[in-house]
């Protein structure tokens, strides 16, 4: 039966999300420091990267790297494929996130941190970075349900995730309303449960005045 490949399409999913947002978070990071250096090739290079994968539909990304790939030598599964695919993607984003966050941090602390002879690396560690995370919170908290919720694109690519699950209960099975609300239902649940997780987070990181 169909339905037996639910289960399996959703820890594909969740797989999926986990790995996306995990590599946006890590290329963000590490742009938005890109951007905010002293380098000016790496900031170019940096604001080069946002502008184009800003821009780019994430549908095509995805179809670019599903049959492009594959043409250079490069054969990769295509689950990770999408993973990687979402992941560059999301990653701009998560990068203007950051960079935002940081620019809340007052000039005068990263002075004084420079001033007592702190690092690059450790001025963002010590100072920036454990500031900007109050405001930088929510803004994650969306790119994480908006990925989660674009990872439905990856059945486009051929990957047996849930909407892919769909489509085959629907065709097949011949009960696409039902599929259709456990599918809506579990996305659903997904992104409240990230958004939950999120005040708790934005909750314990403010400043109680």
């Amino acid at each position: 039966m169909i339905w037996a490949d639910l289960g399996p399409a959703l820890e594909r999913t969740l797989g999926l999300v986990v790995l996306t947002y995990l590599g946006a978070l890590a290329l963000g990071i590490l742009l938005a420091i890109c951007r905010i250096g002293p380098v000016p090739p790496l900031r170019a290079a940096a604001t080069a990267y946002v502008t184009v994968f800003r821009n780019v539909p994430l549908l095509v990304l995805l179809v670019l790297f599903t049959f492009g790939l594959p043409t250079v030598g490069l054969l990769v599964p295509l689950y990770y494929n999408a993973a990687l695919a979402m992941a560059l993607y999301w990653a701009a984003f998560v990068c203007e996130v950051v960079r935002s966050g940081v620019r809340t941090v007052p000039r005068g602390q990263v002075e004084a941190a420079r001033a007592l002879g702190m690092s690059l690396g450790q001025c963002l560690r010590l100072v920036i970075l454990p500031q900007a995370l109050r405001t930088m919170v929510q803004p994650l908290a969306n790119i994480f349900i908006g990925s989660a919720l674009a990872t439905a694109l990856a059945a486009a690519a051929g990957v047996s995730e849930l909407t892919f699950w769909y489509q085959q209960q629907a065709n097949q099975a011949g009960s696409p309303l039902t599929s259709f609300v456990v599918v809506t239902a579990i996305y659903v649940v997904i992104a409240l449960a990230a958004g939950l997780i999120a005040g708790r987070i934005e909750e314990r990181v403010a400043i109680h005045r």
